[in-house]
């Protein structure tokens, strides 16, 4: 495999002290055993892969999923939880003028239909996922930022079809959301979850349905006829989705090369709360929230109190690199809930979130691959547009039109990222010039 990071980002290590692990872990799945054939192959058991396989598998397709580790190993399992409009860092006005304004709005349905799905599963399958929150609230970090949000209510409404909550700053503490902000947004669509409750149950259901999953059978080459090749076995396919996203490999298959770029995202959370700390720092709320800074901070309070707090950034995967990102995400939860500087936080973990050029997702078709299909680019919101993937994935595995708002932005492939494999240089740049715009 040619992978962007070190080893160590694809390791057990950053998962080690994560707050999800207390979900007990379904027995392993069998490994790819000698010569297989299915319809539709699968590589990658998250949101994307396992939502793909449960839709094929309810319309009768044989179908199977690879995954490298464990269903569930990558980010659908250790991240935040927010199932929430996203999936890309692009604005209505370039949407526009790359899609037109037919186009801008399907993306904008998309995004909506993507949150909707996730809840359907969950009613669907009676999963239980510890669901809340009432959409996302954005808080503004600077006077200016707030200024903006109070600009963005109209836009709002005519993406999305409803009218966002503004919060002046004086209005947070009897919201519940105390901190250092100066006023807010909300937005109702959207809900947190625990996402390892909810991996595991969508790979549960796709066996039910008829799937078949492998755990510890990562792919290591694609040879002609969708003939994937693992460490114990060999899986020839009809058709192929690779649903890898951050995790993915660089000639897994060539054409994914520099396509895509993982970034890293750190999270923290706290051991659970007392009534008393919640109220000295005046945060009792069970929203879901992100700060307006380009290099954002995501934060929610969990059903059993723990304070969950996340940010992106970090350009090298070791340990001495981890423990560098741990103590800024400390200094920077400090700064923003200063009541809750001496509570313990020991939960701390890390993991890949993946980019595009074009700052949007690709699903869709892969170029110069008959019959193979991928889904990538989530830009850190794969809870929900990950999920969607997979729906819009099996559909066109299927050779059918998908029924669901399919924008002609997903479906146009990513131009490759400069450098190649030390493309993630590049994440210094950004880096830099974002944190000097958030000031």
């Amino acid at each position: 495999m040619q992978r962007v990071y070190e080893p160590y980002a694809y390791s057990d290590a950053p998962l080690e002290a994560c707050v999800w692990n207390d979900v007990p872990s379904p027995a392993p799945r069998p490994a790819l055993d000698g010569a297989q054939r299915c319809n539709v192959a699968i590589i990658g058991g998250g949101f994307t892969g396992l939502s793909a396989a449960l839709h094929l598998a309810e319309q009768g397709a044989d179908v199977r999923v690879l995954e490298a580790k464990r269903i569930g190993w990558g980010a659908s399992g250790r991240n935040g939880g927010f199932c929430c409009l996203g999936g890309g860092k692009i604005s209505s006005a370039a949407l526009v003028k790359r899609h037109g304004i037919a186009g801008r709005q399907a993306y904008r349905d998309a995004e909506k239909a993507a949150v909707a799905l996730v809840a359907d599963l969950l009613d669907r399958h009676n999963i239980r996922a510890d669901r809340q929150s009432r959409g996302e609230t954005v808080l503004a970090h600077t006077r200016r930022a707030m200024k903006a949000l109070r600009s963005e209510v109209h836009g709002l409404n005519q993406d999305y079809g409803v009218t966002p909550d503004l919060h002046e700053a004086d209005e947070l503490p009897g919201l519940g959301m105390g901190g250092r902000f100066f006023g807010g947004l909300t937005l109702p669509i959207g809900f947190g979850l625990n996402p390892r409750k909810y991996v595991h149950s969508l790979a549960r259901a796709a066996e039910a349905a008829g799937a078949v999953l492998h755990d510890a059978s990562p792919v290591t080459a694609i040879r002609e006829g969708f003939t994937l090749i693992t460490p114990t076995g060999k899986l020839t396919a009809r058709r192929l989705i690779l649903a890898t996203n951050g995790y993915s490999s660089d000639d897994i298959p060539d054409w994914l090369r520099a396509r895509y770029l993982p970034l890293q995202s750190n999270v923290l959370a706290t051991r659970p709360l007392t009534n008393a700390e919640l109220a000295a720092q005046g945060w009792t709320s069970d929203q879901m929230a992100y700060d307006t800074r380009h290099l954002l901070h995501y934060f929610r309070l969990l059903p059993d109190r723990r304070f969950l707090f996340g940010m992106r950034g970090g350009v090298y995967a070791t340990p001495r690199a981890m423990a560098r990102l741990r103590r800024k995400i400390h200094a920077d939860f400090n700064a923003m809930f200063p009541e809750w500087r001496d509570v313990e936080r020991p939960h701390f973990w890390n993991g890949l979130v993946c980019l595009a050029r074009n700052r949007t997702p690709f699903i869709g078709p892969i170029p110069e691959m008959p019959g193979a299909f991928a889904g990538f680019a989530f830009h850190g919101n794969g809870v929900a547009m990950g999920s969607y993937a997979g729906r819009l994935l099996a559909d066109l595995a299927l050779d059918k039109t998908p029924d669901q708002p399919f924008p002609t932005a997903f479906a146009t492939p990513p131009a490759r990222f400069p450098l190649g494999r030390l493309r993630r240089a590049l994440l210094t740049g950004i880096n830099a010039a974002l944190t000097l715009a958030d000031l």
